[in-house]
């Protein structure tokens, strides 16, 4: 892993604070230490790519880490002229999750044949499911491919509306509640917005699903 980072690592290294051979240099565990400490991680779940080769001047004062993006941390030697390196940086959350074993279309319900337990590294990805009872029975909202560990982004507790799928309209108002027929426009979980065309009067209306088949008009 750490060797991919490599060509990143030596485009934004500031080819300025780099040493001549004769002279002391400040160690890369120093500058890949700094780096992992910015994102709050450790060096057994925090891969910093720092090239063992690497020659940036030593450094009399304490290095200075912050990271610029998810991914990105700044180490600068604050003395003068001094240096500055962008590490590339990737914290690893491993943990045992429940993945799928065979393809699974949006909208497709997840059965306990389809599961199996895994390890997978989970920075990142949103919040996997460790128990089988929590992830059976929920909707796919999202194609998964085999191997993939659902998130709970990923699954809706009841059916999928798509597209061109009829529905009931439901629009409340002073007590009346008025139902007519509808056509969905797009994609939604249940609670989600969805666009439905009214068929009686032909007009666009915004709702949101709050039931099977249900979409229930937002003002």
């Amino acid at each position: 892993m750490r060797q991919s980072f490599l060509p990143l690592l030596l485009a934004l290294a500031l080819c300025t604070g780099i040493a001549p051979a004769a002279e002391p240099i400040t160690p890369p565990e120093a500058i890949r230490a700094a780096a992992v400490a910015a994102v709050g991680g450790d060096l057994a779940t925090t891969e910093a790519a720092v090239d063992p080769n690497l020659r940036m001047a030593t450094c009399s004062a304490t290095l200075q880490a912050v990271p610029t993006s998810a991914r990105i941390v700044r180490v600068r030697c604050p003395d003068q002229p001094g240096w500055q390196l962008y590490v590339p940086v990737q914290v690893r959350d491993i943990e045992k999750v429940l993945v799928v074993t065979q393809p699974v279309q949006a909208g497709e319900t997840i059965t306990a044949d389809m599961l199996a337990m895994r390890r997978r590294d989970m920075a990142g990805a949103g919040s996997g499911f460790a128990d089988p009872a929590a992830l059976v029975g929920q909707t796919a909202q999202r194609s998964l491919a085999p191997g993939a560990a659902p998130t709970r982004e990923d699954m809706s507790e009841g059916p999928l509306l798509r597209r061109g799928d009829p529905v009931v309209l439901v629009s409340k108002a002073g007590g009346i509640e008025v139902r007519v027929a509808g056509r969905a426009l797009g994609r939604a979980a249940p609670g989600g917005a969805i666009s439905v065309e009214n068929l009686q009067s032909r007009r666009i209306i915004r709702g949101r699903v709050v039931g099977a088949g249900i979409v229930e008009v937002m003002r």
